[in-house]
C-alpha cells in the first residue's frame, strides 16, 4: 500500500490507491477499467433508470451499484471489489470526503460572449479577452478580478492534470464552510466557463487512475488538499454552489390528534429515531438508509392516521439524519420526503398496524 504521499507512485496498483484514499477518510468507488464512468449497475438498476439508490438491495449487500452512493472507506470491501476486477479505476465521493475540487477544462469549443464567461459578473468592454480559449483563462480572469492568486498555480494543495489537458484542483472544506454542491455543467451553476465544481453529489477521479487515453497525474509536490481559500468559498456561494435551506415538506391533510394515541405513536417513533441516531457511531454498514426510511415511513403513516404532528416528526427526522450522516444533508431530505409520502398513503395506528 502506498505510504503517505505516494498516491502517484509508479508501482501503486488501483487497489493500493483506493486503500490510500480510504486512509485519508475519502470514500471510494470503482470506475469501469480505462474509463471515467462507474461500472454498470445491477440488472434491475440497468432496466429502471429511475431506480432509487436508497431502495437498491445492491448497496445493502456490499455491491458498487449507484456510483458515489456506494463509496466506502471499508478496507475489506475495497479488497473484495478490486480482487474481482483489479483494473477498476478509483473515484472519490467528494461530499463525504469534505472535498471541493475545482475542475478546469481545456476543451476545444466556441468561446461564448463575455457576458457568459463568468456567471453573474459583467466584464467591462475595455478588458482585453484576446487569446482566451479555456477554463484556465476564465479562472485566471476571475482570480485577477478578485485580486487573488490563480488556483491553478496553488502549490500548497493537491493538483491533478487530467487526460484531456485540464486540471483538478483539490481543496478541503473546513468546519466554517457550508456544504457545497457540484456543478451540473450549466452556465448558471458553473464557477466560470469551462470551470466546474465537484463536491456533494459528485465524484472525482483519483490521481494515478488510467483511462484509455492516459493517466491522471499529480502536479507538483503537494499530496493532500489545502483548506478552501475564503475568496473561492465566497465565489461558490455567489454562483449557487450551496444547498438552499430545506423547504418544509408538504403535509397531507391530518386528522385530529388525541393525547393517548399521540403518546403511544411518539414512543414508537422515538424508538425508530434512536436507531437512526445510533448510526452516528458507525460510519459504514449501519443500515442507515433502511433505518431512516422506516422511521420516515412510520411517521408518515402515523401523521395521516391522526396520531402525530407531521411538522414535528419531519424536523426530528431531519435532525437525527443529519447527526448521523451530516455530509449528505440533501440526500437525507430526499429519503425523508419520499418515505413520508409513501407512509402517508398507509395510515397507521399507534401499534404500527394499518
Amino acid at each position: 500500500m502506498p505510504r503517505h504521499g505516494e498516491i502517484s507512485a509508479a508501482g501503486a496498483s488501483p487497489e493500493d490507491v483506493a486503500h490510500w484514499c480510504a486512509n485519508q477518510n475519502w470514500p471510494v468507488h470503482p470506475l469501469t477499467p480505462l474509463r471515467k464512468t462507474p461500472p454498470a449497475n445491477c440488472r434491475n438498476c440497468g432496466k429502471d433508470r429511475a431506480h432509487a439508490p436508497e431502495t437498491c438491495a445492491c448497496l445493502r449487500e456490499g455491491r458498487w451499484c449507484h456510483s458515489f452512493h456506494a463509496a466506502t472507506t471499508d478496507h475489506e470491501l475495497i479488497r473484495r471489489w478490486w480482487s474481482l476486477e483489479p483494473n477498476f479505476g478509483v473515484a472519490v465521493s467528494c461530499g463525504p470526503a469534505d472535498l471541493v475540487v475545482i475542475d478546469v477544462d481545456a476543451h476545444a469549443a466556441q468561446v461564448p460572449d463575455r457576458t457568459r464567461l463568468l456567471p453573474g459578473i459583467s466584464i467591462d468592454a475595455r478588458v482585453n479577452l484576446s487569446g482566451l480559449s479555456s477554463g484556465y483563462d476564465t479562472l485566471a480572469l476571475l482570480a485577477a478580478l478578485r485580486g487573488q492568486p490563480n488556483p491553478v498555480d496553488d502549490r500548497t494543495t493537491l493538483r491533478v492534470r487530467t487526460v484531456s489537458g485540464g486540471c483538478h484542483i483539490w481543496y478541503r472544506r473546513t468546519a466554517e464552510d457550508p456544504p457545497y454542491k457540484s456543478s451540473t455543467g450549466s452556465g448558471k451553476t458553473a464557477l466560470a466557463w469551462q470551470v466546474d465544481v465537484r463536491s456533494t453529489g459528485g465524484y472525482i477521479i483519483a490521481p494515478s487512475t488510467r483511462t484509455s487515453t492516459g493517466r491522471y497525474e499529480r502536479v507538483g509536490s503537494a499530496t493532500l488538499p489545502a483548506p478552501l481559500p475564503r475568496w473561492l468559498g465566497a465565489e461558490l456561494v455567489r454562483t449557487g454552489h450551496v444547498h438552499a435551506p430545506p423547504q418544509p415538506l408538504s403535509a397531507p391533510t391530518r386528522r385530529r390528534v388525541t393525547r393517548n394515541s399521540r403518546d403511544r405513536a411518539w414512543r414508537a417513533l422515538e424508538t425508530l429515531l434512536a436507531a437512526v441516531d445510533a448510526c452516528a457511531t458507525i460510519p459504514e454498514g449501519a443500515g442507515f438508509t433502511e433505518k431512516l426510511n422506516r422511521a420516515a415511513f412510520t411517521a408518515g403513516g402515523f401523521s395521516q392516521g391522526g396520531r402525530i404532528s407531521l411538522d414535528e416528526a419531519c424536523q426530528l427526522l431531519i435532525d437525527a439524519a443529519d447527526r448521523a450522516r451530516p455530509h449528505q444533508a440533501a440526500r437525507n431530505r430526499q429519503i425523508i420526503k419520499s418515505a413520508l409520502a409513501a407512509g402517508a398513503r398507509r395510515p397507521l395506528h399507534p401499534e404500527g398496524r394499518p
